[in-house]
């Protein structure tokens, strides 16, 4: 683990604190954003803030820096009534990839908190590989049924969202998704 990662694992702990601050706006971009920035504040100058450069992971080119500006508004009003609504909004905004940097453990805590919010759930990352993770994502844009099934499967009872050391824990292993 990088000690970007190692320092901004530590801040999720802040995002404990203000976790009911999140949920009541999960699922919009503002939501992200200040997730974003309050576990990369500090360790990146863009923490919080649209990329303006392309980038691309794996052969795959994420949203044009050019059209973020536009295209985020509109994946924050997207509906979220249903996991299948939640699902479709969190594939778009994995396409959008709105930042230069660690998309990926941002939006999974803004999944979690949409979940939260909409279902009364999050996601339990220590039941999901990495491997699995990687996959289902990478073939979500054509197909989300592998990424809809591997969350389905690792769904959290209402009981465990109270528990922080479940939330640190989830975070930990979806921190380990990412290559280092």
């Amino acid at each position: 683990m990088t000690e970007i990662d190692r320092l901004s694992l530590e801040r999720v702990s802040h995002v404990w604190e203000s976790w009911p601050d999140f949920v009541r706006i999960a699922g919009t971009w503002e939501c992200l954003r200040k997730i974003h920035a309050e576990i990369f504040g500090g360790l990146f100058t863009f923490a919080g803030k649209i990329r303006t450069v392309n980038i691309s992971k794996g052969g795959f080119r994420f949203a044009n820096s050019l059209f973020l500006g536009k295209i985020l508004p509109v994946i924050s009003d997207m509906p979220q009534k249903d996991f299948s609504d939640i699902l479709a909004k969190y594939t778009e905004m994995n396409i959008a990839h709105p930042f230069r940097e660690g998309n990926g453990r941002a939006m999974r805590l803004w999944l979690d908190a949409i979940l939260e919010r909409e279902m009364k759930t999050r996601i339990d990352w220590r039941k999901i590989t990495r491997e699995d993770y990687i996959s289902a994502m990478q073939r979500s844009p054509v197909n989300s049924l592998e990424l809809e099934t591997l969350l389905r499967g690792a769904m959290m009872s209402p009981e465990e969202l109270s528990e922080e050391y479940i939330f640190t824990a989830c975070a930990e292993v979806s921190y380990s998704y990412e290559k280092f």
